[in-house]
């Protein structure tokens, strides 16, 4: 069992957990994500880890409430137990492989809209601790949604809000302000953006046209997270890929996001699921190569 040591209401339905799980927060890295069920008959929830603390034993999570197994999640309060945590699976982010030194000639901007500012701050937060100053942009539709502020004004070199609506800082969206910081004469030699497959897509296409190499987090499409159901399959370059187990991050520029977000509409129905293999054959599934 899991227990849930801490618990904090951030905005718009968003919840932050802090569970004791040593041996997850030992190994974990930025970019990685655990695999949580609250009980025996309790749907596996894929979620990004937002923070760890090896000294403590604890990993940090923040979930949405988007539907039943979410809503239960909600209802859990420091010192109840979740019965499974497993983890961390997928792979590390790719910046933090790179030689220090390198990293440190890099200019980056991280780009990150609703949840996906909580798998963007143990990136940044990384970075800071390794000497590496990045820029961020958060985005949101409105100020009262912003999740993560105070946290991510710690360790980015720049933290730079853009609503919708101008309620708060830059009015317009985060291609906006993408486009607002290169005229203000901003150079970066990389992109990563994570957040709706929406946002992403259009950022994507934006720092292709500035050909600026981007990273994008597809963990919005996972299911299972084992790469054993094929919900997450995508196709990225000539490539078919599954963001579980060969991502979730992959290059932005490669990921076809329309064909990423139709399966993702299909894959809701059976009927959808029948159509998706018949049409993909033997790349249908992740994995096991059979479900």
């Amino acid at each position: 069992m899991y227990k849930i040591l801490k618990k904090k209401y951030l905005a718009n339905n968003i919840w932050l957990m802090d569970i004791e799980a040593p041996r997850v927060a030992k190994s974990s890295e930025p970019g990685q994500f655990v695999i949580v069920k609250t009980d025996e008959k309790g749907e596996r929830i894929p979620l990004t880890v937002c923070d760890y603390d090896r000294e403590k034993g604890t990993v940090t999570i923040v979930f949405q409430t988007v539907g039943a197994s979410t809503e239960v999640m909600a209802k859990y309060e420091e010192g109840d137990s979740f019965m499974d945590f497993v983890g961390p699976l997928g792979c590390a982010s790719e910046l933090i492989e790179m030689p220090l030194e390198e990293l440190k000639k890099e200019k980056i901007l991280f780009v990150c809209g609703g949840v996906g500012t909580a798998p963007v701050y143990p990136q940044v937060k990384w970075m800071k601790e390794h000497g590496v100053d990045v820029d961020v942009i958060i985005g949101a539709r409105t100020k009262d949604i912003i999740i993560l502020e105070d946290e991510m004004r710690k360790v980015a070199a720049n933290l730079y809000i853009a609503t919708d609506d101008g309620s708060y800082e830059f009015k317009g969206n985060g291609c906006d302000k993408i486009n607002d910081l290169i005229s203000q004469g901003k150079e970066y030699t990389r992109v990563v953006a994570i957040g709706p497959m929406i946002m992403m897509k259009f950022v994507a296409k934006l720092t292709k046209e500035l050909n600026i190499p981007t990273i994008v987090s597809m963990n919005p499409i996972m299911v299972d997270g084992t790469g054993m159901c094929g919900a997450c399959r995508l196709q990225v370059g000539d490539e078919i890929k599954f963001a579980c187990v060969d991502g979730p991050e992959f290059d932005g520029h490669l990921v076809d996001f329309d064909q990423a977000m139709m399966r993702q509409r299909m894959y809701k129905t059976e009927e959808g699921k029948a159509m998706l293999k018949l049409q993909e054959g033997d790349t249908h599934h992740g994995g096991c190569g059979n479900c």
